[in-house]
């Protein structure tokens, strides 16, 4: 771990108890998971120019400058086997952090060179997650995101490849991209995500991030998600976390992403303990962990911490990511026998 844990964790000495909790991540980005020396390596292979030096590489000051950057990486990936292998180190990532299962989202937009080529592309990211299933790391849905700026056939062409493939790792449709720059998109997208449900996917959706309440309510009203990623905003009107909470509607919150990207100015007044409170099911997220310089376990403690949780509160907290994983019911049971257990344990460690 990048921080030793401390703070409002179990009393017994135990380092590796954040790591140790069973947990699902369901807002990660393949994107995000490409380490600064893995780009400069590919860059070098490509003989492509970096855009700064490698030590300043991630440092980017708002989300246009953040989605350009991602833009520029995703471009080296070329083959299949540079995909498979993004596949692989992306799982071992999560398990290096106790996650027994992850919703990874993937952006075909952002990957210039697999453009026009979507299956080969699904197929290669298969080849690498299957290995790291049989290396024995944790089992990933992949969530093929739309970007805001795309039309509203682009998008329906998706959804049609995702009907009629009917790849077996591809889980959900999902949105993304700068709020703020593209204006609300809702209505653009809605028969995308119709189709989508009718074809047996399920749906999430970044909002509230970049938009205010009115992106959460968009998402939840006009797109019918099952998850909204992000919704940090949505703590500024009472009715959307009354009806995210009376709804049963899942947050998959990133901590660091929004602190990095200017949408919370401190761990401490970013909203997922007040939401959490309010009892909205949020999950705590990575986002992009290798471009923020973060993992899931750090941003576990970086939320608990000023909200001094105990077990309790963290044991909440992962059972809400597990609920909010679109991995069938039978592997969220096996993971919620494995939580219950988990704190069966820790709850007797802390009474010695």
């Amino acid at each position: 771990m990048a921080e030793r844990v401390t703070g409002g964790l179990p009393s017994f000495p135990h380092d590796n108890w954040l790591v140790s909790l069973p947990k699902a991540e369901v807002h990660v980005h393949l994107e995000g998971t490409l380490g600064a020396r893995e780009l400069v390596v590919l860059a070098e292979q490509e003989g492509q120019a970096l855009p700064r030096p490698e030590t300043e590489l991630f440092e980017v000051g708002n989300l246009a400058d953040f989605l350009e950057l991602l833009d520029w990486g995703c471009a080296l990936v070329r083959t299949q086997e540079q995909l498979s292998d993004a596949a692989y180190r992306l799982s071992q990532r999560e398990a290096g952090s106790g996650v027994l299962y992850a919703d990874v989202i993937v952006n075909p937009t952002h990957w210039r060179s697999w453009r026009g080529r979507l299956g080969d592309m699904v197929e290669a990211l298969d080849v690498g997650f299957t290995r790291a299933e049989r290396d024995g790391y944790p089992p990933v849905g992949l969530c093929l995101s739309l970007l805001r700026q795309q039309s509203a056939q682009e998008a329906m062409n998706l959804v049609r490849w995702m009907a009629s493939s009917a790849p077996p790792r591809v889980v959900a449709l999902s949105i993304d991209g700068n709020e703020a720059a593209a204006g609300p998109t809702a209505q653009r997208f809605a028969p995308a995500f119709a189709a989508a449900r009718a074809a047996g996917f399920h749906c999430a959706a970044h909002a509230g991030e970049s938009s205010g309440p009115e992106g959460v309510w968009d998402a939840i009203d006009v797109l019918g998600v099952e998850r909204v990623d992000h919704g940090v905003r949505a703590v500024e009107d009472a009715a959307l976390v009354g009806a995210l909470a009376e709804r049963g509607l899942p947050l998959g919150m990133c901590p660091t992403s929004n602190l990095k990207l200017g949408v919370c100015v401190s761990y401490e007044a970013h909203p997922l303990e007040r939401l959490r409170r309010a009892g909205v099911k949020v999950s705590v997220n990575s986002d992009d962990p290798a471009l923020l310089g973060t993992s899931l376990e750090l941003e576990y403690q970086r939320v608990g911490e000023p909200a001094c949780w105990g077990i309790a509160e963290y044991l909440q907290v992962a059972g809400f990511s597990i609920d909010a994983a679109f991995c069938p019911e039978r592997a969220k049971a096996s993971m919620r026998r494995q939580l219950a257990a988990f704190a069966a344990a820790s709850r007797g460690k802390e009474r010695t």
